[in-house]
């Protein structure tokens, strides 16, 4: 087994998934000598902030020893989330009493293409339970601390993935978005984070549709390059997909390295819901149109509006039938129906409502749905991109989203926060945020940058030239891999 030195961590720490790849390459370093690095990582830091539920350690090892030379991750630590995606051999809890004990048979599409990627995944990493929460503290795992400080959220659902990111434990993790789940916890935690457009992804072979097209699965990361050339890896349907975004033919990894030049961006800086939003957001992002209209782009003033109240309602119906519907197809594997006694309270009280809808309903609250999406698209064509908070708060403290609430309606009214994520989930574009800015305190507060759909290459393009103006990836959180920490502006 590899020694790993405190010399061989700092090295680590220095790199994203890319630069763990050309190190590997070059023969500097071997694969073997990368993974248990990670892993003395985790075990180092695991203790402090629980983003790591499950280790799997050997497979993760086998994995990087077999990982295809010419990959872009070859022999690259990873973590997968512990909700959706199958990994053959180690279980999905969801972060549920119900769920813990569901072996998964096969791996999903997306988990071989991860691991044709040459991506290692070392173990699962921590989420709310079922994901329905912008922070990460289920009963079943506890809760996942931010890397930047420990008495405020990473965000959720991909919350543990997010803080393992950030401490740098992995250069780059799984995540899924179904109402900002991938956006908030980049946000929280000083990451990139991207959710791709509609039908970008596949579930195949397990599903085909995930709320109709309002869940999408990628990653977090520590750099746009990381991003790119993950959704190159593991971009792409099945037939059969009832989605089909075109391809940039060069691929995104390729796209993001092309310039931006002389772009036409939408800034929305008031909530659709007329909510407010904390000072330290609004400076972040009129700091970062300001930086972009210096980088040569038309920046405009620009009102998101339409009625996020009512889109809101009928989104958190939608949702609360898909996921009562879910529960049911999962008895025959589980064995018996689901009992109050193990989800959560708001969990219990999301099936009930579930239940209580009716098909003739649903069909119309999907409708809606679909015709308040397109109306967002129709808003925002004219733009080559729109750039607006990502949450409206800082991170907040644990506690403010609790899932032992039994009011559906009440719990789902705290998420006002996140009042910039869902409308870019039932729409189907792509949004992405960016860690541009650090509060006086030294939180990480992101910005979103949201694309026409099908476009990520033009987010991309843009977010390539922000963080080469203005770099993010040397900022480090007192919770990290190397203790040589750059605090600077922090």
């Amino acid at each position: 087994m590899a020694i790993v030195t405190e010399a061989l961590i700092r090295d680590y720490a220095e790199r994203d998934g890319l630069g763990l790849a050309e190190w590997v390459r070059s023969g500097q370093v071997s694969a073997a000598e990368v993974v248990e690095t990670a892993i003395t990582v985790i075990d180092r830091l695991n203790p402090q902030i629980n983003a790591v539920t499950r280790t799997a350690y050997d497979i993760g090892r086998d994995l990087a020893a077999r990982a295809p030379a010419g990959a872009p991750f070859a022999g690259v630590p990873f973590l997968m989330k512990d909700l959706a995606s199958q990994w053959q051999g180690v279980p999905a809890t969801w972060s549920c009493r119900y769920l813990q004990n569901l072996p998964a048979p096969a791996d999903s599409e997306l988990t071989r293409r991860i691991k044709r990627a040459g991506l290692a995944p070392l173990g699962r990493s921590n989420v709310p339970e079922i994901g329905w929460c912008i922070s990460t503290e289920p009963k079943l795992y506890g809760r996942t601390h931010n890397p930047w400080r420990g008495d405020v959220t990473p965000g959720g659902s991909s919350g543990g993935s997010a803080a393992a990111v950030a401490a740098r434990m992995v250069p780059l993790a799984e995540a899924t978005d179904g109402a900002g789940s991938i956006r908030v916890p980049a946000s929280n935690c000083g990451l990139v984070g991207l959710k791709p457009s509609r039908g970008r992804v596949t579930f195949a072979p397990d599903a085909v549709d995930a709320w109709y097209g309002g869940v999408y699965s990628l990653c977090v990361s520590r750099t746009v390059r990381d991003t790119a050339a993950y959704l190159d890896a593991v971009a792409g349907g099945t037939p059969g997909d009832p989605y089909t975004p075109q391809t940039p033919a060069e691929g995104w990894a390729a796209a993001a390295r092309q310039p931006a030049t002389g772009l036409r961006i939408g800034l929305v800086t008031r909530a659709p819901d007329g909510g407010p939003i904390h000072p330290e957001v609004t400076q972040a992002v009129r700091a970062t149109a300001r930086l972009l209209e210096s980088l040569g782009h038309a920046v405009e003033e620009l009102a998101l509006d339409f009625d996020v109240r009512r889109a809101w309602s009928v989104y958190t119906d939608m949702a609360a039938v898909q996921t009562a519907a879910m529960f049911a197809a999962l008895e025959p594997q589980v064995g018996r129906p689901v009992t109050p006694a193990e989800v959560e309270p708001v969990v219990w009280a999301t099936i009930e409502r579930g239940r209580s809808i009716s098909g003739i309903r649903h069909a119309a609250d999907v409708e809606s749905l679909r015709m308040i999406g397109r109306g967002i698209v129709g808003r925002l064509l004219p733009f080559d991109a729109v750039l607006t908070p990502t949450l409206t708060q800082p991170p907040r403290p644990f506690g403010h989203w609790d899932m032992s609430m039994t009011d559906y309606d009440a719990y789902n009214a705290l998420w006002s926060d996140a009042v910039f994520m869902f409308p870019f989930n039932l729409s189907g574009l792509p949004a992405m945020s960016l860690p541009m800015h650090w509060t006086a305190d030294g939180l990480p507060v992101g910005v979103q940058l949201v694309g026409r759909g099908g476009d990520e290459a033009t987010l991309l393009r843009l977010a390539t030239q922000l963080e080469a103006a203005q770099p993010w990836i040397d900022r480090r959180p007192p919770v990290c891999a190397s203790s040589r920490a750059s605090q600077a502006g922090a």
